[in-house]
């Protein structure tokens, strides 16, 4: 027995513990605006995704999240998290915020690695550092079929990833969700899941939290407010409704948008509590 917890640190034997690696991966989310060939049409919205090209074993030539090995010496989680999006893709100062752990048995073939994934969320025309060569913007569609399957393309203009999850509840008091990838065969480890949760929690968040403005501009009309959330919400919403969900969240400048074919837009920008 010990008589303080110095002696029974000076003591410890951690060689007992089997060891394990812990890894940060980030899904940065972005929605951006395609051009119409019509000049009076409005820009059509798309949520879009930022992945990185593998130059390595495991899973060379795939693309997978941005992340890497926490330094358990020295980092947190979050540490980790921001240091490997720094490196991995040259983007910094991005808003961050936990999404889920993920510890499957075989979700690495190197070793046993648990992988705490983290949701960031940005407005690209804000951005000011260049991308690495290895890294590409994928446009994000979703196909739900029901409540069981979810189909998500990813596009850059060169490249299309499909992916096909099953969707099962596991939990009806908590709502949660047992997510099991279908196909996939350009993504590595086991980042479909960590996209489509982190779609997911974005989606849930926009109806008690203000997330969504981290990914617009100062300015923005309400038309385009409006794209950015049926864009992450997957479906049209009508003008009253969405009044009514943006009301208390915005405030109308003496801002006014003009020229490019259509009528003077008033432009708001987010009413910070």
């Amino acid at each position: 027995m010990y008589n303080s917890e110095e002696e029974f640190l000076k003591y410890y034997d951690s060689s007992q513990f089997e060891k394990l690696s812990m890894t940060a991966d980030i899904l940065l989310l972005s929605v951006s605006s395609i051009e119409q060939s019509n000049y009076r049409k409005n820009s059509k919205k798309m949520m879009s995704v930022l992945l990185v090209k593998r130059d390595d074993y495991p899973y060379k030539d795939k693309w997978c999240l941005p992340g890497g090995f926490l330094n358990p010496s020295s980092e947190t989680l979050e540490d980790c998290a921001k240091r490997v999006l720094k490196k991995e893709t040259n983007l910094s100062d991005i808003y961050l915020e936990q999404l889920y752990t993920y510890d499957g048995l075989d979700r690495d073939p190197r070793m046993r690695v648990v992988s705490t994934a983290f949701v960031a969320l940005v407005d690209r025309n804000k951005l000011t550092e260049k991308t690495l060569d290895n890294v590409s913007w994928f446009d994000i569609t979703m196909y739900e079929e029901g409540s069981d399957v979810v189909d998500i393309c990813l596009d850059n203009g060169q490249e299309i990833i499909n992916i096909s999850i099953s969707k099962k509840l596991r939990d009806k008091t908590t709502d949660r969700y047992q997510f099991v990838p279908l196909k996939n065969e350009k993504l590595a480890f086991d980042h479909a899941l960590v996209v489509l949760a982190g779609l997911e929690r974005i989606r849930n968040k926009l109806n008690y939290t203000d997330i969504v403005f981290n990914m617009m501009p100062e300015y923005f009309t309400l038309g385009e407010l409006q794209q950015v959330y049926e864009v992450i919400l997957n479906k049209k919403l009508l003008d009253p409704a969405f009044r009514r969900i943006i009301a208390d969240k915005v405030e109308k400048t003496k801002k006014m948008r003009t020229g490019e074919g259509h009528r003077p837009s008033a432009l708001f920008r987010y009413r910070k509590k």
